[in-house]
């Protein structure tokens, strides 16, 4: 027959034992969790900084592209009449400025591929299309 005390001392271990187990299956979760989630991370990271590298080109193409649109051969104006701003309008070409006999000033931006207006640029093309340009003297003092 089991004592009072074998049985509190053999309850006490087993409790013991299962809180151990606890432990040890929530911690051994916890590494298998962490190196899924450093695996998840590393494999992000790689897309992350792939999808920035790709971006940035986009982004150095873009600029490229704007400086030399002029020069391309469909331009539709003479290169020696645009002037690069860059921002907020890639270009302003002063028509005819070159024979020294100016028509018209034409605001260019600059897209490639499907491309579209930032809420700015649409800003300054409604600007313009109202007519709401000017022109202004500013003399040094």
């Amino acid at each position: 027959m089991v004592t009072t005390v074998e049985f509190i001392v053999f309850f006490l271990i087993f409790i013991t034992a299962v809180f151990l187990g606890y432990l040890a299956g929530k911690k051994i979760t916890e590494v298998k969790e962490r190196s899924k989630m450093e695996k998840w991370k590393i494999d992000w990271e790689k897309d992350i900084r792939e999808d920035a590298i790709k971006r940035s080109r986009a982004v150095i193409e873009g600029k490229i592209t704007e400086q030399l649109a002029p020069f391309l051969p469909d331009f539709r104006y003479n290169p020696d009449d645009a002037r690069f701003l860059g921002s907020p309008i890639d270009l302003m070409v002063f028509d005819g400025l070159s024979t020294e006999d100016p028509k018209e000033i034409v605001f260019i931006e600059i897209k490639k591929g499907l491309s579209n207006l930032s809420l700015k640029e649409k800003k300054i093309r409604e600007l313009v299309e109202r007519k709401k340009v000017k022109w202004e003297l500013y003399r040094m003092p």
